[in-house]
């Protein structure tokens, strides 16, 4: 990230923004602010006038009717102060809540292509620190920081008003403050712009590390992948560990300086009161204006360097929330059921629109008829089911349901009438219920029993402990791979889809569960348009056609027994090697 070197207001404009909806909020924090700014400077103010007009007069009864007077304005100053932290805090929290769904619900909208560049733990920076970093903007930032200037510019008002010439002292030293500040503000900002790429890297490491944790064991890579785990966490140690350096050095700098401005006005007040310039209350009174001018002026650098860290962690949120990759949904036309005629007509695409992965695919296929594709690793196969979900825009030609263009179909009511099945089943931390209705409040869970029933699901779901409330763990890790894809066939048939769609649902099942799944597969596909990619051919026997893919195109096209007759054809070539490697 490139490092700026002042706040970008028109960002700051756009993260307030965010903030409209809570513009009450907001105006209360801001009239606190004023009111703070106020409060501080009466308290030293009274302990002058006690000192100058009841201390040295020996008026004991003014000096306790003060004393009370100073006690209050401390007891109100404090709750305006508990009002005032509670509410930036309440703003910051409701904005970043509303930001956190608002980025959650794009993300849920954008194209795969998204996600096939984008590492997990990127995505999940962005929508867990980087949004928890924008909280400081209210928290730690704009309001504050008009609460400290307001602060100091009163006390320097104040001060001016009650001895224009011991401000001045005090004044003598500030060019050095302001020039230690500015220093520090720069170093810390290029400081915390390095920490916040390196929680992004970190994050997108152990994402990535912790989901292929069975690879990293299998292949003995726990010792190489440890030491550039090291190298990450070193660079991020080093990162904080800076930063931390130039607030270890600008603080006892604040403070040596605070402590000769101090030494000034002492000196000279001292002088000067024994020639009646000064009164004693102007001594008693002017070291705690002091303290009260440093600590904002101290704190406004940390605080613009927070502001700054929160205006890159929302630059950052803002790209992608600016990311428009999004599938159009122009589309209109709804139906309560579709036929589940499919058509391809001369369909080119390319996933980086360069390197076409299809070119000049044309096929149909009749409702309520099961079409098998079958091809090597790369063929294209996959990439037909993810263009006729509509995960990806075609480069060319056209894609028909019942005569209708894909595009002119409404994207949520066309997704609703399919269901894919694909090879590596996903399920979510949850139960076995909620991983079949993906929490639909609509499907009963009479209805996924019946549904289980029907698949041959039910007797293993039964005995698993609490049956359908069974928990399942991340990824579905304590179910079996056939356990796995039976529940997602369990899913895709309460979804009752006009289309269905199988994306080699069966090679990465054991022999035994085989038969159990093609049980399932039978059921699932009876009088329903289905798309079945296999790699087992004995899965496909009963198709009523078979695509043959070859680099992109469609090198056959029949059904089993006709394809197995075309001599030195490629389906044959494929039969041939399954068939022959099993004997």
């Amino acid at each position: 990230m490139e490092k700026k070197s002042s706040i970008d207001f028109k960002l700051l404009k756009r993260v307030l923004r965010e903030a409209l909806p809570y513009k009450s909020l907001f105006l209360v924090a801001f009239s606190f602010a004023i009111l703070l700014a106020v409060l501080t400077t009466v308290r030293p103010y009274l302990i002058k006038v006690m000192v100058d007009d009841y201390i040295f007069q020996y008026d004991l009864q003014g000096m306790t009717r003060i004393l009370i007077l100073v006690l209050g304005v401390l007891i109100l100053n404090s709750i305006i102060q508990y009002l005032f932290i509670y509410d930036i805090n309440l703003l910051g929290q409701s904005v970043i809540r509303d930001l956190r769904i608002k980025v959650f619900n794009h993300i849920n909208s954008r194209k795969l292509r998204y996600f096939d560049t984008t590492p997990i733990g990127k995505s999940t920076t962005r929508v867990i620190n980087d949004i928890e970093t924008i909280n400081s903007i209210f928290t730690q930032g704009v309001i504050t920081i008009i609460s400290d200037l307001l602060t100091v510019f009163t006390v320097l008002t104040i001060m001016f008003v009650t001895s224009w010439r011991l401000s001045l002292i005090i004044m003598v030293t500030m060019p050095i403050l302001v020039y230690a500040t500015y220093i520090f503000k720069e170093k810390v900002k290029a400081s915390y712009t390095i920490v916040r790429n390196k929680i992004a890297e970190m994050n997108a490491f152990l994402q990535e590390r912790i989901s292929g944790m069975r690879i990293v064991q299998a292949f003995g890579a726990e010792g190489r992948e440890m030491q550039t785990f090291k190298s990450i966490n070193r660079s991020y140690t080093k990162a904080n560990l800076d930063s931390i350096f130039y607030y270890a050095i600008f603080f006892p700098v604040v403070e040596i300086i605070s402590a000769l401005s101090l030494g000034l006005m002492v000196w000279w007040g001292a002088k000067s009161s024994l020639q009646g310039l000064v009164s004693p209350g102007m001594l008693v009174a002017f070291p705690i204006y002091l303290n009260m001018l440093y600590r904002p002026i101290r704190m406004l650098a940390d605080k613009f360097n927070t502001l700054q860290m929160g205006l890159i962690a929302a630059e950052r949120v803002f790209d992608v929330l600016d990311n428009n990759e999004e599938i159009e949904n122009n589309g209109s036309f709804k139906t309560d059921r579709l036929k589940g005629k499919v058509e391809f007509k001369a369909v080119d695409f390319a996933y980086d629109d360069k390197n076409y992965v299809l070119n000049d695919v044309t096929f149909d296929l009749e409702p309520n008829q099961t079409l098998a594709i079958v091809g090597s690793t790369g063929s294209g196969k996959s990439t037909i089911i993810n263009l006729l979900s509509r995960f990806y825009e075609i480069n060319g030609g056209q894609i028909l349901i019942d005569g209708q263009d894909i595009k002119s179909y409404e994207l949520s009511a066309l997704r609703s009438k399919m269901a894919v099945v694909l090879q590596d089943v996903f399920l979510f931390s949850g139960t076995i219920l909620e991983n079949i209705t993906l929490r639909n409040p609509a499907i009963e869970e009479e209805t996924v029993i019946e549904a289980a029933k029907m698949i041959g699901a039910h007797e293993f779901i039964e005995r698993l402990p609490g049956a359908y409330s069974y928990a399942v763990q991340e990824r579905g890790a304590t179910l079996s791979m056939g356990q796995r894809q039976l529940v997602s066939f369990v899913r895709a048939l309460v979804y009752d889809p006009n289309i269905l769609i199988l994306d080699e649902a069966t090679s990465s099942i054991d022999p035994e569960s085989e038969e159990i799944i093609q049980y399932a597969i039978e059921k699932l596909i009876a009088k329903r348009t289905s798309i079945v990619i296999a790699h087992r051919l004995s899965t496909i026997r009963n198709a009523d056609r078979v695509l043959v893919m070859d680099r992109g195109r469609i090198v056959e096209n029949g059904n089993y027994d006709e394809l197995l007759k075309i001599e030195d054809g490629y389906f044959k070539k494929l039969h041939d090697m399954q068939f022959l490697a099993t004997k």
